[in-house]
């Protein structure tokens, strides 16, 4: 058996491993597969294999990334999934030795996510709050402003949005069960303001959106009384920013949620719960907006702080 042949064999059981051991979606699938079979093509440039590949192979796949003009970002996205094949391998006793280890991950931290000022956010909602009290709001007004509220108050993404039903409402204890990647649950707490906007849209806006012999359980529906897509919601956020002067989508209202929280003075552990993160690298990209922003509050109000930025600068 040739090594593209082995190599062939050894992603294919990966993947099924990913589907049915880790419950991974088809599109994260998908994914991990084009990475490593990336990565199993240069391996095969020397006659190697998956399997006996070495330390100067992962890092000679990363040069080779950077030196294309891949984004650190990217590259270390790719690292995370040899990682876990690696793991895989070890786990299943094919091989005694990790050739991602000691690999350095890429600085991705440095492309910090965007968020928005807390300014922002607050009008965003109070803009779409005020919308929603009006005597006459209507079913799609309570539930733009619902999501809204969810989204940033509990910094849920996009497809858990979309992927909420009924069921999964505690509103009475302030609390949602969220369905994350690879179907991981979770629950999410929720301040009174996300309460009350859910609240309102299921007593008043829900039912105006319901279609006669259409049984949904999704918690926001169309105006047909079908599930929400993921684009539509992009779209609604998208808008609503535009209205007042700023570039948003889901994803910011979720970054801005994390940093508003790590600002506050969260612990990173009670962060990386709260936003589903399997590993909490993914989470600290957080300290690093944190350390701007305490730094940005040092030289506003420390005497010595303003000078040594104006002496730096």
């Amino acid at each position: 058996m040739g090594s593209g042949d082995s190599n062939v064999r050894v992603v294919g059981e990966f993947v099924a491993y990913l589907r049915v051991e880790k419950g991974m979606r088809p599109a994260t699938i998908e994914a991990y597969r084009r990475d490593v079979e990336q990565f199993a093509e240069q391996v095969e440039k020397r006659d190697g294999l998956l399997v006996t590949a070495m330390q100067e192979d992962v890092r000679d796949f990363m040069e080779g990334l950077r030196g294309h003009g891949v984004e650190s970002r990217s590259i270390a996205r790719k690292l995370s999934c040899l990682r876990g094949l690696y793991r895989w391998l070890l786990m299943d006793k094919r091989i005694g030795h990790d050739p991602t280890v000691n690999i350095e991950t890429p600085a991705s931290w440095k492309v910090l996510p965007k968020s928005l000022a807390e300014g922002e956010v607050a009008e965003m909602l109070e803009r779409s709050g005020a919308a929603a009290r009006t005597p006459d709001a209507d079913g799609l007004v309570l539930r733009d402003h619902a999501i809204l509220e969810l989204l940033y108050g509990g910094g849920l993404r996009v497809g858990e949005i979309v992927a909420l039903g009924q069921e999964d409402l505690n509103l009475d204890v302030a609390r949602i069960l969220v369905r994350g990647k690879g179907d991981k649950e979770r629950i999410v707490p929720l301040g009174s303001k996300a309460v009350a906007a859910v609240e309102r849209y299921l007593a008043v806006g829900r039912p105006g959106l319901v279609r006669k012999g259409l049984v949904q359980r999704a918690l926001f529906l169309s105006v047909r009384g079908k599930p929400l897509t993921r684009q539509w919601v992009w779209e609604m956020v998208r808008g609503t920013a535009k209205v007042g002067g700023v570039k948003a989508s889901p994803h910011t209202l979720r970054h801005s949620f994390a940093t508003h929280m790590v600002e506050h003075g969260a612990d990173l552990r009670s962060v990386q719960t709260l936003l589903g993160h399997a590993d909490i690298a993914t989470t600290q990209v957080y300290t690093h907006v944190a350390l701007w922003h305490l730094k940005s509050v040092h030289r506003a109000h420390h005497p010595r702080g303003k000078r040594r930025a104006q002496v730096v600068e």
